[in-house]
């Protein structure tokens, strides 16, 4: 099959993604009026900077998008990933505004687009990593965050479980996620790196109440994920 349609799809649905913040207030957490139990600052939520890591996933997906369609429209590693990372992407186009007015959706959404976005990550091929895989890892990765931290908010937000157990429970959840796919692809460094990022930004915002529990978790996540970054990384060097 000779055709262009699939790796199109995915440009113009990486453009309406990137593109959809604009038409939105944009977002960067939710805010405490959405919710019965208003969250503020909930332990489980990164701090606002962290959120910064969109302009370069935007970008990075972008550049892989268009490289798609331009040299690798039929290419068998790129054509397998890109269904599930339609999909992906086109929930997400919606996302930022659903985030905005409906969190328990906004919630249900971003699990559907990690689920795919890590699809789309491990059916990926291992040419040209820069290009194919390493933005969607980034982007799978910084989702596996977020839907972590979205569960959370809404645990508390709906006094299904206090701040703190929330983000002990989606924490150990992210962890756990994390690791079986850095396991099914261990070589892939972003992934775990956009992880990290998020585990960062949980401990910046922890750290002025000294909630030295959630600090620990992620700090011993981030470690966790590094070192086996790290570590696959060198093995594969030595190859």
């Amino acid at each position: 099959m000779n055709s262009r349609a699939p790796a199109l799809v995915v440009l113009i649905a990486t453009l309406t993604f990137a593109l959809s913040p604009l038409v939105t207030p944009g977002f960067s957490g939710f805010t405490p009026d959405q919710f019965p139990v208003p969250q503020i600052d909930p332990p489980v939520q990164p701090a606002g900077y962290a959120f910064s890591i969109w302009g370069l996933i935007y970008l990075w997906l972008i550049v892989g998008a268009v490289f798609g369609v331009w040299q690798a429209a039929n290419d068998p590693g790129w054509r397998a990933m890109r269904l599930p990372l339609a999909i992906s992407l086109i929930i997400g186009t919606f996302w930022v505004a659903v985030a905005n007015v409906a969190p328990v959706w906004a919630t249900l959404m971003i699990v559907v687009m990690a689920a795919t976005a890590i699809a789309a990550m491990l059916r990926a091929g291992p040419d040209r990593p820069w290009l194919q895989v390493r933005p969607v890892a980034l982007y799978a990765g910084w989702l596996t965050a977020a839907t972590g931290v979205a569960i959370g908010v809404v645990l508390g937000g709906y006094a299904i479980l206090s701040e703190q157990n929330a983000a002990i429970l989606c924490l150990f959840a992210v962890l756990l996620v994390a690791l079986a796919v850095q396991t099914a692809r261990p070589r892939e460094w972003g992934y775990p790196a956009a992880v990290v990022w998020g585990l960062i930004g949980v401990i910046v915002t922890n750290f002025p109440n000294a909630n030295w529990l959630v600090i620990g978790l992620a700090a011993i996540g981030a470690l966790i994920l590094t070192f086996r970054a790290v570590l696959s990384v060198m093995k594969g060097s030595a190859r």
